[in-house]
């Protein structure tokens, strides 16, 4: 009796060992995510500069048949020409306006506050709100405070390096690094695991042009529309608010801080119609535009993104509220291919809409 019993309790002495290094070195790997999560958000940014330059190289390639080197090669050049082009277009304007934009914020600051004051419900905002604005010490302080993940590791200059240095070599060598993920999995489990991977990369793909379209239709419908009311610096607050629409909930409200600031000098009437401009831009871009260029991303409901980007920035700071969708939509890919399809065997879920 005892030696049919004890090889059967020795499996399941095997089997409970097995599974207490699992659960150790799974809280091992959380522990050290939570430690280097940081770090983890630099490799993801740069990430998505190699998805962007590879994902168009493929796709002019599938497109013009012409090698993966040289569509890298255009894109590239292509890329970086068109962004000179731009800044040596715009660059003596925008400087000129974000110039004026900083002369011009503490007056319209300090004109809000005479205007406040007059007000029943405007005394008790005053006591809330600091009693001058030095846009100098406000700088400092806001990129010391929000970006705490830049300054946390080895400044801003040194992490853009990073993400840089980064996106240039996962661009140039992908297949290298999805080689190496790959091979961490068992062999029965290496194509699933690439197949993962592409569809990772492939939606990203489509979330960050869905993106970047969205957010150079509200820079343009801003600008147009804030020099058809007569608000000036219109260029400047209409790049600040395209390039803060990058920020889903969150930055469209950032953006629309320094407009009606400047529209109060000229009258309650004018920021009134820059607050309506605001709203009817985002209404557009949030019900038309994004649904027509993400029609194929996967889906990712509103109250995910919202609690992905408080948690997360709560961890990271600013860095860590810009990359909160994204972040979202990996979760969401691997949630639907990794538990549900695989895990649970419901393989009628889509990734994508």
């Amino acid at each position: 009796m005892n030696s049919d019993t004890t090889p059967h309790h020795k499996q399941e002495t095997n089997l409970t060992q097995r599974r207490l290094i699992a659960l150790g070195m799974f809280l091992l790997v959380v522990f050290l995510l939570a430690r280097a999560f940081n770090v983890l958000l630099l490799i993801l940014a740069g990430t998505l500069f190699a998805v962007y330059f590879r994902g168009t190289s493929n796709l002019l390639t599938r497109h013009t048949k012409l090698s993966d080197g040289l569509s890298l090669g255009i894109v590239i050049v292509g890329t970086l020409l068109l962004l000179g082009g731009l800044v040596w277009l715009l660059a003596p304007q925008i400087s000129q306006q974000i110039s004026q934009l900083s002369q011009h914020l503490p007056n319209s600051y300090e004109k809000v506050r005479t205007q406040l004051k007059g007000t029943s419900w405007g005394e008790p905002l005053l006591n809330n709100l600091p009693q001058n604005i030095n846009l100098s010490d406000i700088n400092k302080s806001w990129i010391q405070k929000s970006m705490g993940v830049f300054s946390a590791t080895f400044g801003v200059l040194a992490d853009m390096y990073i993400i840089l240095f980064i996106g240039a070599f996962f661009t140039a060598q992908p297949g290298l690094y999805k080689e190496g993920i790959v091979l961490l999995f068992p062999l029965s489990k290496r194509p699933r695991a690439a197949e993962v991977l592409n569809t990772l990369g492939s939606t990203l793909y489509k979330w960050l042009l869905g993106k970047l379209f969205s957010m150079l239709i509200v820079g343009v419908f801003t600008i147009v529309g804030l020099y058809l009311i007569g608000i000036p610096m219109a260029l400047a607050l209409g790049i600040i608010a395209g390039l803060l629409s990058f920020i889903p909930n969150f930055g469209p409200i950032l953006a629309l801080i320094p407009a009606v600031l400047i529209a109060l000098t000229q009258g309650t009437s004018q920021a009134l119609y820059v607050v309506l401009l605001y709203v009817g831009i985002q209404f557009v871009e949030s019900n038309l535009i994004t649904p027509l260029v993400q029609h194929k991303m996967v889906e990712i409901p509103p109250a995910m993104v919202i609690i992905s980007q408080v948690f997360i920035a709560a961890f990271a700071g600013l860095l860590g509220l810009i990359l909160a969708t994204p972040i979202a939509v990996i979760i969401m890919v691997l949630v639907k291919m990794v538990y549900i399809q695989d895990y649970l065997g419901d393989k009628n879920i889509q990734i994508s809409k």
